[in-house]
């Protein structure tokens, strides 16, 4: 903790904190630090107790993925407010623990928009690398009823699933841009140059024409 103090940097902690993220700790010191450390589960779990953002991420970086049970990562997803904690225990710790499939049917319907979220972004991953026995209409559906008027983390997670199914799923495509150009969600949301904006119809579209290029 004395280190991750030292590491504090005020002007980084004011950039983090303009996307919810309240520490100071330059990412990459953060990960040079966990290389230096390795995997120490009872040490991360220690770390995620402390309840501070740089602790909490630094935990995730030495913690053993498939050591959790799923009442703890339940516990966890529900603590992780800070937008990059909750960014890395989803991508970096739940979908490489055994419980995740069954945590993203839970929290895909849960109450609570973060938590729901974290359902999104894995079935994201899913769309992505193992659609097998996803229902894309069904999702498709869900998108389409409710991404409109859903609190910005859950709509920015159900957008970014509306875009893999349309990049990933030639068969649906039509019909998720369709979609996200009735919508138009994150339509005028600022992008820097040489980024592709995450407005579903334009992302779906510069992904696609990279794979065909690339084909």
């Amino acid at each position: 903790m004395a280190e991750l103090a030292e590491l504090d940097d005020p002007k980084a902690r004011e950039v983090n904190e303009r996307h919810g993220d309240d520490h100071g700790v330059n990412l990459g010191k953060l990960r040079a630090l966990a290389k230096r450390l390795k995997t120490q589960q009872e040490l991360a779990v220690r770390l995620w107790e402390t309840d501070d953002t740089a602790a909490r991420l630094l935990s995730l970086l030495v913690c053993r993925p498939k050591a959790f049970e799923r009442d703890a990562l339940d516990r966890m997803v529900r603590e992780a407010r800070a937008p990059k904690v909750h960014d890395w225990l989803v991508n970096y710790v739940v979908k490489k623990n055994p419980h995740a499939e069954e945590l993203r049917l839970a929290w895909l319907t849960d109450s609570d928009p973060v938590v729901a979220s974290a359902g999104w972004a894995l079935t994201t991953a899913r769309v992505a690398k193992q659609p097998e026995g996803l229902d894309l209409p069904g999702l498709l559906d869900v998108v389409e009823a409710e991404m409109k008027d859903a609190p910005d983390r859950l709509q920015w997670a159900m957008n970014h699933c509306l875009a893999q199914i349309g990049i990933e799923h030639p068969e649906y495509r039509a019909r998720a841009v369709d979609i996200g150009e009735r919508l138009q969600v994150l339509k005028d949301y600022p992008t820097s140059p040489g980024c592709t904006s995450p407005y579903a119809p334009v992302w779906i579209g510069e992904m696609v024409r990279r794979k065909e290029q690339g084909n």
